[in-house]
């Protein structure tokens, strides 16, 4: 096991167990029983957990703790966990395997998946707005950072250029890099630069600290969607816990198509660094960087 890895598999045991024990509480009482049901369903099947760990340890990266960060990271897997409900439905990516696990609205219905997802999105907004010991004008920035990452103008935009490239490539538009970047920083970057952006907010950071901590978590970002176009495309089903060899399958434009494998590596190992730099301005980086080298050879 690399240093990397070990690194990871230390703060994984440390910092997992604060969202774990968190992370349903909020979808355990309520009068829609069988929605509650989906969303921890959705929330229960596993995962990384990557963003919400980034998110504290950006709040340590930054010299705060990461229990002043917990809203943060729990509203971010809410998040995260609606979007992936959303995009399985059928008139998105149409999957039926998440995690290794049949996807939401295979499990219950379709109704009830686009109805989980809403009330994951919402239930973050109020997790930040309400819970933790933050002072006033921490947490309204935090709301903006998030809302915007979350958004048209981040994620959802990204899902809905990535829908709409899909139609052009079958129709014979060739969609250059520029495009797929554009695609990468707003679905996958903009939810892991805010990653950061809030663990760096609620940790207490300001200024320059804040700024190294978005332009790592969009380096991040961009490295983890490569990677994922490179899994895709090398992987099987078993491995990733999700049908392989579907985006290209359905016209999708990825690094590996356009790049060929080893540009798409090349293109990978260069975000990999330009996060791992970014970092070093900060109090204690070592955390944050080992993760970066972590997520570029992930398997999964």
């Amino acid at each position: 096991m690399t240093e990397a890895a070990l690194s990871v598999r230390r703060d994984l045991e440390r910092l997992l167990p604060l969202v774990e024990a968190r992370l349903l509480g909020p979808f355990r009482d309520g009068e829609a029983e069988r929605l509650a049901e989906a969303m921890r369903y959705s929330l229960s099947a596993g995962g990384k957990r990557v963003r919400p760990v980034l998110c504290l340890l950006a709040a340590e990266a930054v010299g705060g703790d990461a229990e002043s960060a917990l809203p943060g990271a729990l509203a971010l897997e809410f998040i995260h966990t609606y979007s992936l409900v959303h995009d399985d439905l059928p008139a998105m990516d149409d999957d039926d395997l998440r995690r290794g696990k049949p996807t939401c609205h295979i499990a219950f219905d379709e109704a009830h998946a686009i109805l989980a997802g809403d009330g994951l999105l919402t239930e973050a907004f109020r997790i930040l707005a309400a819970e933790g010991a933050i002072a006033p004008e921490r947490r309204v920035r935090a709301l903006e950072t998030l809302a915007v990452a979350a958004g048209w103008r981040g994620m959802v935009g990204g899902q809905a250029l990535d829908l709409e490239g899909e139609t052009l490539t079958r129709e014979g538009r060739d969609l250059g890099l520029e495009h797929l970047q554009t695609i990468h920083r707003l679905k996958t970057g903009a939810l892991l630069r805010a990653a950061l952006e809030l663990g760096g907010i609620l940790g207490g950071a300001e200024g320059s600290r804040l700024d190294a901590l978005r332009g790592a978590g969009a380096a991040l970002g961009l490295a983890f969607q490569i990677q994922d176009d490179i899994l895709d495309a090398t992987s099987d089903a078993s491995t990733l816990g999700k049908r392989a060899g579907k985006d290209s399958g359905k016209g999708k434009i990825t690094y590996p198509a356009l790049l060929g494998l080893d540009g798409a590596r090349k293109a990978l190992q260069e975000a990999t660094e330009r996060a791992v730099c970014l970092l070093q301005s900060l109090p204690n980086p070592s955390s944050l960087q080992a993760w970066a080298r972590y997520l570029e050879t992930r398997e999964a």
